[in-house]
């Protein structure tokens, strides 16, 4: 095993346990255990303990986006002061000037990431654990916490006859429905990259002023608010249902919560907080 493999294992038998453990639960509730539907509930539920588990960050996520509202009038000055200048020590004055102002008022803008970073261990995971079903099931033998017999179920099951264990690039397992793995992907790819687009589009306009919006920092903010839905987009040809599944049903997650976290609309006059305390 090599080290990438042994840093992943922990997470990858955290996912298998804690689908096995909603896997049994609704087969003892009398779902069918080899049921794709059982199994994709079972990684639906998955997405609700993590996303649950992270909600406290999420919450942290919020008051940061608040700070940075406050900020936005000190850091339209600081762009100000630096109209016209994009010599490198100029720039680098700017650049350290920002993080003075953020660390003084307890704020960072790549908070914003921290849900993300924490769910990619988990997701990599579940993509390993998914990915490796098929090879598992032909050799006898489990992988994470379940069991062959539930590897076996699993690989032949499906999810509106798409089986669970199929990918766009990988193909279908032999008696799979392919149309079906096309028609599942191609919707779950576009409701996952809607959904992202939605939440990062409502993140920034609750961060930022229009006038902050012509900042450097911003403006690679607004690439990738584009580019990240084209790589996941393109990145989900690869995923097995079962990982299109959980990435879909997480990302919506995402945008809900940003929703009901922090409704209300953008530059709403009137104070929140102040700079130095937690709203």
């Amino acid at each position: 095993m090599d080290f990438g493999a042994a840093l992943l294992f922990p997470f990858q038998w955290l996912v298998s346990a804690i689908m096995v453990g909603l896997h049994n639960g609704l087969s003892a509730l009398g779902m069918p255990a080899a049921s794709g539907w059982t199994w994709t509930l079972s990684i639906i539920g998955l997405v609700l303990v993590i996303r649950a588990a992270l909600i406290p960050v999420a919450l942290q996520q919020v008051k940061t986006q608040r700070r940075m509202r406050l900020l936005q009038p000190e850091l339209k000055k600081l762009q100000d002061k630096y109209k016209g200048q994009t010599d490198p020590l100029s720039r680098q004055a700017m650049a350290q000037e920002q993080m003075a102002l953020y660390k003084a008022h307890g704020t960072n803008p790549f908070a914003a990431c921290l849900p993300l970073l924490i769910q990619v261990p988990f997701f990599f995971a579940l993509f390993t654990v998914l990915s490796g079903i098929s090879t598992s099931a032909n050799s006898g033998e489990g992988i994470g916490a379940m069991s062959h017999e539930q590897v076996v179920q699993f690989d032949e099951s499906s999810f509106f006859g798409a089986p669970l264990s199929a990918s766009l690039l990988h193909g279908t397992p032999e008696g799979g429905n392919v149309v079906a793995v096309w028609i599942l992907s191609i919707v779950m790819i576009l409701a996952m990259t809607a959904a992202q687009f939605v939440t990062q589009k409502h993140i920034m306009a609750r961060s930022v002023s229009a006038e902050s919006m012509a900042g450097p920092f911003m403006r690679q903010q607004k690439m990738m608010l584009y580019i990240l839905p084209i790589v996941f987009g393109a990145g989900g040809i690869i995923f097995p249902i079962g990982v299109l599944i959980y990435w879909t049903t997480t990302n919506v997650w995402t945008m809900v919560q940003q929703f009901v976290l922090d409704p209300r609309s953008p530059w709403e006059a009137g104070p929140e907080i102040s700079p130095g305390s937690a709203p």
